[in-house]
């Protein structure tokens, strides 16, 4: 766990999932923190609001919500595949929770161990 414990390591991390979330989103996020404490990785992202986000919230707020679900599916599923492939972690979990009214995402990571 030491070599996480690096900042090349963590701004690695930080460039993964600024990248996806453009990607995803079509932005990256306007502040991103990780700490690593043992075996638990924790991301911290305040992320823009999306004009379409905006618009199908006053529209038709139950896809919103479907919408942003999903996306945060995928947005886990693409994170947890760069992070192994290309920092060679072993993740055992990874949790994201994203609350849209604030803009909050919070990205929990359990490396596989002891």
């Amino acid at each position: 766990m030491a070599e996480l414990e690096n900042n090349e390591q963590k701004k690695k991390m930080c460039q993964i999932y600024n990248e996806i979330s453009k990607e995803l989103f079509g932005f990256g996020t306007t502040l991103l923190r990780v700490t690593v404490d043992a075996r638990v990785i924790t991301f911290h992202a305040k992320h823009r609001r999306s004009p379409r986000s905006s618009a199908l919230e006053g529209e038709a707020p139950e896809l919103k919500q479907e919408v942003d679900f999903r996306m945060s599916l995928l947005f886990k599923k693409r994170f947890r595949e760069r992070l192994e492939a290309e920092m060679g972690l072993a993740i055992e979990v990874l949790l994201r929770d994203y609350d849209a009214p604030t803009q909050w995402a919070f990205t929990n990571m359990i490396l596989a161990g002891e």
